[in-house]
This record gives C-alpha cells, sequence and structure tokens, in this order.
C-alpha cells in the first residue's frame, strides 16, 4: 500500500535551518502534485509549499525565500529545505500526495485535495 514517511524535525534556534524528507513507498505514477502543510497547536492546518511532475512550485507569503521544496524522482523522496527559521514556523509539518493530478494549481491548496498523508514531523525554533 502507499505509504509517506517523513524525517528530519527537530528542534533549532532561530536563524538555522532544517531540512525535511517524505519517502514515498508502494506507488507507481508520474503525474504528481506534492506539497507540505503545517500545523502549530490550536491552528488549523496550513499549506506551506507544493511541486508538480513538471518542477513548478509554489510557497505561501510566509516561507517565500526562506524555504525550499523538491522532489528527487529517483529517490521517490520530496523534501523541504528550510532556512532562516523563525519561532513562528514551529509546527507539525506533513507532507501530501495526489497522485490524480499533475498540476497543483497556483498555491493556496487545501488538505481535502490530498489523499495521502506523511505521519508528521516535529519542527521547533526558540527564540
Amino acid at each position: 500500500q502507499v505509504q509517506l514517511v517523513e524525517s528530519g524535525g527537530g528542534s533549532v534556534q532561530a536563524g538555522g535551518s532544517l531540512r525535511l524528507s517524505c519517502a514515498q513507498f508502494g506507488y507507481a505514477y508520474s503525474s504528481y502534485c506534492m506539497a507540505w502543510f503545517r500545523q502549530a497547536p490550536g491552528k488549523a492546518r496550513e499549506w506551506v509549499a507544493d511541486i508538480d511532475s513538471d518542477g513548478r512550485t509554489n510557497y505561501a507569503d510566509s516561507v517565500k525565500g526562506r524555504f525550499t521544496i523538491s522532489q528527487d524522482n529517483a529517490k521517490n523522496t520530496l523534501y523541504l529545505q528550510m532556512n532562516s527559521l523563525k519561532p513562528e514556523d514551529t509546527a507539525m509539518y506533513y507532507c501530501a500526495a495526489d497522485w490524480v493530478w499533475g498540476y497543483c494549481g497556483t498555491g493556496g491548496l487545501a488538505p481535502e485535495r490530498f489523499n495521502y498523508w506523511g505521519q508528521g514531523a516535529q519542527v521547533t525554533v526558540s527564540s
């Protein structure tokens, strides 16, 4: 069955960097929209960034210029490189996959679009 397995979360001081990984197992589709979401305690899950099978990317304004999303198709792994981290980036981060539509759109994706989710990776940024 399809599985998304996340790794790479942790604790870091403000200004530091982390890289999240999301390894994908049990599928064989070349068209995709992959995304990262995050959820802070007491808040709704929010879209962070996405990438489609043509390499187009979108970012939330709050992370633009600091975060980079990428997909290594040879390794079936999605990444989120997070630089210049801020305390407000503290959240549980989730990867998500849509293997029906190979186009994400222009950003601001809703969680309901995605059928497959990773287990989550905690990112904590201290000031």
